[in-house]
């Protein structure tokens, strides 16, 4: 029988959180169907541990931090941020393989980003681009959403905008995105999808920062650059100007520029952490007008929600069904591909044992 593969690869770097939400508190999270538990440690650098205590696998997250180390919930073994066991209970001689595994980790753009493969192949160089999260010539906030749906299904969502005419009307949508020709280009590991809509109606959402920005009413060229880095993240170059000002041949500054940022961490095979983020290059001195955009972002999101959980749903009650494929989702179709390479890389050859890893601290 055919082994079936696991539907993401571990050798890759996922968001497991906002930087902001790791304290000096036990935060618990699964990552590829990994359990873990995380931490800041007192010189702000963040401990990432298997949520499982080596002497009999009670969640080290019911446990209690103290001084970097958490205390097991159960019977006190105590282990440090490196996964090492310091301190058992009614004996003084620890037992040398009492460790739990340590996730290389990594902070970069506002996210902790965790490793669950080979810790050997970690390279924080690798780490998806999304520095408009933290750039000053950029102003913006995000949120992280749990949606249940296989996470494949987020990332053709957002490789394919025609639905912005059909979900999103009353924001983002018009016809004129799901008419306009698009190209899609490909490399080793990214898809690039890119639409350019000239002289048409702004929609709502665009209309409005165009007045609000530039004081301009009027027709637009409105442009989609949506570029995917394998296995998750997904970074769209998205704005209006003026019609007739010069966007199209690259000059954009009498218009207003936003970069939806996405990276999409699997949970269980039909689970999904969806952290997204939106980052402006316009009245960046408006806080107010940050608030307001993540929350008007965030309802743009919640229609995406609803439609992805049905959608898992429906496939959940249609097992074996295959999907067909439009010219549409051209990006999508490259996406999966991308991700479907990475996971047979990491695929043991034929005939090869299964390999259980034992437990390793840092």
């Amino acid at each position: 029988m055919k082994p079936v593969l696991p539907s993401f690869p571990l050798n890759a770097w996922y968001a497991a959180a906002y930087d902001v939400e790791v304290k000096a508190a036990l935060l618990s999270r699964t990552i590829c169907g990994q359990k873990i538990v995380m931490f800041r440690r007192q010189d702000a650098s963040v401990a990432a541990l298997e949520d499982a205590c080596w002497h009999r696998l009670l969640p080290l997250s019911k446990g209690t931090l103290h001084n970097d180390e958490i205390t097991c919930g159960y019977h006190g073994l105590v282990f440090n941020g490196d996964g090492r066991c310091t301190h058992m209970p009614s004996q003084e001689t620890i037992n040398p393989s009492a460790c739990v595994r340590a996730y290389t980790v990594a902070q970069k753009h506002r996210f902790i980003w965790l490793w669950p493969g080979d810790p050997a192949l970690a390279d924080e160089s690798k780490v998806p681009d999304l520095h408009w999260n933290d750039d000053p010539a950029w102003a913006g906030d995000g949120q992280l959403i749990r949606v249940n749906c296989d996470y494949r299904l987020v990332l053709d969502n957002l490789m394919d905008l025609t639905h912005e005419t059909f979900v999103h009307g009353s924001s983002i949508g018009q016809r004129a995105v799901a008419e306009a020709p698009f190209v899609a280009t490909h490399g080793d590991k990214t898809a690039t999808v890119t639409r350019w809509m000239e002289g048409i109606d702004a929609p709502p959402f665009w209309a409005g920062q165009l007045k609000h920005a530039r004081g301009y009413e009027g027709a637009v060229d409105r442009w989609q650059v949506i570029r995917f880095e394998a296995p998750c993240t997904i970074a769209i170059d998205v704005g209006v100007a003026p019609t007739g000002t010069g966007a199209p041949e690259g000059d954009r500054s009498k218009g207003v520029n936003g970069f939806v940022l996405n990276t999409i961490t699997p949970e269980t095979d039909t689970t999904c952490h969806y952290f997204w983020a939106f980052a402006r290059n316009y009245c960046l001195g408006e806080q107010r007008l940050t608030h307001e955009l993540r929350e008007g972002v965030a309802n743009i999101f919640r229609e995406d929600e609803l439609i992805l959980e049905a959608q898992q749903q429906a496939i959940d009650e249609h097992p074996g069904y295959t999907f067909y494929n439009l010219n549409i989702d051209a990006g999508s179709m490259w996406a999966r591909k991308l991700i479907e390479k990475m996971v047979k890389a990491e695929a043991p050859p034929p005939g090869a044992p299964k390999v259980i890893p034992l437990r390793t601290a840092a």
